[in-house]
């Protein structure tokens, strides 16, 4: 995880149209060689994201302006992007990431479009960038100028790594031409429930061909499979599904670049990372998309209230059923009537194994024994149990009551009951049989 320092500077543009710089240190990602096999490099970058549309209340007082280099230097791998032609929904949540104690990561690489060579030009690079804890996470295609379109190209500075010419500050000009993003990277759902996830794309230039593909795949600890594939093509649209439930819609894929995949009725199984990769044109880009099912257990106690009829201990049991994940935490407590404060006696509980439902949820019980002498009526139980969902933690309570009249009081009394009755039906019997 790197820590990412954002800058920006405020211009307006004559359409009125409010725009921004952002910018995002990143790592320069290269294959290097090795006797024990490849392996990657990572170097030091700068991506500055040009003229990005910013919402019109933003204040230019809450931000840093960007100030390039005094020194261009051949080794620094600045480079600068322009993106008035394609749309970066959500951009702009990056300016707020320090703000909102965010993180981003921010990755390029070399990139090599359908039907061209590691050689050709104009030269392309892949950036991926993801705001950690929620916000828009998108993958951009960038295209480096040439010289008929960026004058500034036409400086002698060659950058020493890329062996490529840079501006007079240094920069490697390029243009934004594809970029696939989700402004949901990160989800929660529950059991049984509807859910989009999100994914789309923009590109620069429109296809002198029809040729669009859609695939979303499902990852899960070491499975996976293609769950939709989709490809619309001039001669039709061909769809394969391998989950019930589950469509995308190829008409706003062609009209809107909308790339979302409903999924109804949502299982345990479902959960994992899922992969959504656009092809179109040359460009083949994908953005993942992390979905974690949650149930919260329901709680409860069998009894409604505990009585002591005699002096015999007594076990409490409390239930936590159908919750996901697994991890729970099972707390226990009591109050007497005469202090303020509760006392912990988890150390006293025990717990049952945990059991697994169809459904992949989980069930779990949670034991305490007490004996009347330390608990006087008016003592209250509490069983409290925390997880992941459930924002705040479950308490269920019960109450110690005085034995209901015409309770049997002592357990002498009960082993007297039964002397008597066993006395009576061997009286009975031996009449019987004279």
């Amino acid at each position: 995880m790197l820590e990412i320092l954002i800058f920006a500077s405020l211009h307006a543009l004559t359409n009125s149209v409010q725009v921004a710089d952002v910018v995002l240190s990143c790592s320069f990602i290269e294959e290097g060689g090795g006797m024990t096999g490849a392996h990657f490099i990572r170097s030091p970058a700068t991506v500055v994201l040009r003229d990005l549309p910013m919402s019109p209340d933003l204040s230019a007082d809450t931000i840093t302006p960007y100030i390039p280099p005094d020194n261009p230097s051949a080794d620094d791998l600045i480079f600068e992007a322009t993106a008035l032609s394609v749309e970066i929904p959500e951009a702009e949540s990056l300016l707020h990431a320090d703000c909102n104690e965010q993180e981003v990561t921010c990755e390029l690489s070399h990139y090599i479009p359908q039907g061209t060579k590691a050689d050709s030009v104009p030269v392309h690079f892949i950036v991926s960038v993801q705001l950690e804890g929620g916000g828009v996470g998108f993958t951009l295609v960038l295209q480096t100028m040439t010289d008929e379109n960026a004058e500034s190209n036409t400086a002698s500075l060659i950058q020493s790594k890329l062996q490529l010419p840079l501006s007079q500050w240094g920069t490697l000009i390029t243009d934004v031409v594809f970029v696939v993003f989700s402004r949901s990277p990160s989800l929660v759902a529950a059991i049984g429930e509807d859910i989009v996830l999100d994914c789309g794309y923009r590109q620069r230039d429109t296809p002198t061909e029809q040729n669009l593909g859609l695939e979303w795949r499902w990852q899960y600890r070491g499975q996976g499979k293609t769950i939709l594939d989709m490809k619309e093509t001039e001669s039709g649209t061909f769809l394969s599904v391998d989950r019930d439930g589950t469509s995308a819609n190829s008409t706003l894929l062609v009209r809107d670049g909308n790339a979302s995949l409903s999924m109804k009725k949502l299982k345990v199984s479902d959960e994992g990372t899922y992969i959504c990769t656009i092809n179109s044109g040359p460009f083949q880009t994908q953005q993942i998309v992390q979905m974690n099912i949650i149930e919260p257990p329901r709680v409860f106690f069998h009894e409604n209230k505990i009585t002591f009829p005699d002096e015999a201990p007594k076990r409490l049991s409390c239930h936590c059923e159908r919750y996901y994940p697994l991890d729970v935490t099972v707390e226990w407590f009591s109050k007497l009537p005469s202090e303020k404060d509760s006392i912990s006696l988890t150390d006293r509980s025990s717990l049952s194994s945990h059991r697994q439902h169809s459904d992949g949820t989980y069930s779990l019980s949670s034991f305490l024994i007490i004996r009347p002498p330390e608990y006087p009526p008016g003592t209250v139980f509490t069983c409290r149990v925390s997880h992941v969902g459930l924002q705040t933690p479950s308490d269920v309570s019960l109450t110690v009551f005085q034995p209901e009249p015409g309770q049997l009081t002592s357990l002498w009394e009960y082993y007297w009951m039964i002397l008597v009755t066993l006395v009576l039906s061997v009286l009975f019997l031996y009449q019987a049989s004279r």
